[in-house]
């Protein structure tokens, strides 16, 4: 059975099967609903609905309350709709610009940049390109129908192999074999590009990043996007970690703050040691940012690594430093962990 999904306050409408989530639907049908992890695990594509009524497959308690749902909150990767229905939501502009593909791929380096992350770069077949939009990620498709993603660290404008950021994961499917067993030259197969969170080009505002772990992954290519096209918008970047070695591309960004005049770097640890003889800042990385930028009423804020990260940068900027709901932009990376919790 087809039911009907209609967009308020857009208008816009898809057809949705009943065994399929108004999330798919609409990226089958091109409509740009938000979303990161299709798991119902981050919260990127809750919304309204407005009219008619949903069931939801398993999510995370924290993307999606109890009481939120009875309040006519959604997850719209999880909902499975029950009839027409009607919901609410912001739209993406330009979010389906680059069709989503399937392609295969080599490994071409796997450089271990900390003892838990490796850098990999895929080679795409000859003559083929991937276009997409500084932020977004792909899927590996691995055996058994199963599925891992990683945010693409490469800048569009850059004629390079793609490059992710991986961190070992002891115990994952994935993450065992690339610090294990792969090797260069290996083929992966993988779908993408995917998810809402890029940045916005159609905006002067001045931009807080806001990042965890390999979180940078896609910060940085929305620095070298940004450098490839000449803009002059304010940028500071916000890189959380445990102790130096998490910031494994650190001498990179003291490079941007010395050659980018729009750029202002802040490294901030949360776990340090006696030897690790650390002068910079301590704490939470998003309350570093409150502490500098006490009123964010004027800027964006592109966040992205583990979601108690995001979870709390998002609550406290919107509650406690006036940035408007609509200005931060997150990716929250979610494990199989959480995925399961």
């Amino acid at each position: 059975m087809t039911f009907q999904i209609t967009v308020q306050p857009s208008g816009h409408q898809f057809s949705c099967e009943e065994d399929e989530t108004i999330l798919a639907a609409a990226m089958r049908a091109g409509v740009g609903l938000p979303y990161g992890c299709k798991n119902g695990a981050c919260s990127s594509c809750k919304g309204k609905v407005l009219a008619g009524s949903v069931t939801h497959k398993p999510h995370q308690e924290r993307a999606l309350s109890k009481e939120e749902e009875a309040a006519g909150m959604s997850l719209f990767c999880c909902a499975l709709a029950h009839g027409d229905v009607v919901i609410e939501a912001r739209e993406v502009a330009g979010s389906d610009d680059y069709p989503i593909r399937k392609m295969p791929s080599r490994v071409t380096t796997l450089e271990k940049v900390a003892s838990d992350v490796i850098v990999m770069t895929l080679q795409l077949p000859a003559n083929e390109t991937l276009k997409f939009r500084a932020g977004q990620y792909i899927e590996f498709m691995l055996k058994d129908g199963k599925r891992r993603s990683y945010s693409i660290a490469t800048a569009p404008e850059q004629d390079q192999p793609l490059t992710l950021h991986i961190r070992h994961l002891p115990g994952g499917l994935f993450t065992d074999q690339v610090f294990g067993s792969m090797k260069e030259r290996d083929i992966l197969r993988f779908e993408g590009p995917m998810g809402t969170f890029f940045v916005r080009d159609d905006s002067d505002k001045p931009m807080v990043l806001l990042a965890s772990g390999t979180g940078f992954a896609p910060i940085k290519a929305i620095v070298e996007h940004l450098r490839a096209r000449g803009s002059t918008r304010q940028m500071v970047l916000y890189w959380g970690g445990r102790r130096p070695q998490d910031l494994y591309m650190d001498a990179l960004c003291r490079a941007w703050a010395q050659t980018l005049p729009n750029f202002r770097y802040v490294p901030v640890l949360s776990d340090l040691q006696p030897a690790d003889h650390w002068a910079g800042r301590t704490g939470f990385v998003h309350q570093a940012v409150m502490a500098d930028l006490p009123d964010l009423s004027g800027h964006q804020v592109y966040a992205c690594g583990a979601p108690i990260m995001v979870e709390s940068a998002k609550r406290d900027f919107v509650a406690q430093c006036g940035l408007p709901d609509d200005e931060f932009y997150a990716d929250a990376f979610t494990t199989e962990a959480d995925l399961n919790n």
